[in-house]
């Protein structure tokens, strides 16, 4: 028992840079399988931890943004970096992106992408993977919650969005 509380405690030490970590680093730097790492952040979130899975790995999420906005938006698999830019170049953080699906409902993936290295680092990860994002699901209907340090970037962003035909 004391094992698995000593690696839960350095688990939480190596997310505390805020920078993702996957899954089989810390089954690596812990010595224990990646299987074991997903039940120890299953516990961590069940105490309370605010934990987020992304494609790029692990992040313990501290600092939310002040200001979170919802947004629904229609484009092309071929906008999806303009459409990023536009967010994050205004200063905003694309948290999230949800579809609705007719049988499986609600679908989200987190994204917490906040620089121009994340909008490059997603995008790269999604052409090695040969991944389709979740757009293609919804016709490019989808949503966004938007994070921000104040209400007028969040209204910047809107109508940036929108003067590109991309906000609904």
């Amino acid at each position: 028992m004391k094992e698995k509380e000593t690696r839960l405690k350095e688990i939480l030490k190596l997310l505390e840079d805020n920078v993702p970590i996957s899954g089989t680093i810390l089954a690596n730097k812990l010595g224990v399988t990646r299987q074991i790492i997903v039940q120890d952040i299953a516990v961590l979130k069940s105490r309370g931890y605010n934990i987020i899975s992304t494609a790029r790995g692990y992040i313990l999420n501290k600092k939310a943004p002040k200001f979170v906005r919802l947004i629904a938006v229609r484009h092309e698999k071929g906008d999806i970096r303009k459409e990023l830019e536009i967010i994050v170049s205004n200063g905003g953080e694309v948290l999230d992106v949800i579809v609705e699906h007719p049988v499986y409902g609600e679908i989200k993936g987190y994204l917490n992408i906040k620089t121009l290295d994340d909008i490059k680092s997603f995008i790269t990860a999604m052409e090695t993977a040969h991944a389709e994002p979740l757009l293609t699901l919804s016709h490019g209907i989808h949503l966004h919650h938007i994070g921000a340090d104040g209400e007028e970037i969040l209204d910047k962003i809107e109508e940036k969005l929108k003067n590109e035909g991309i906000l609904l």
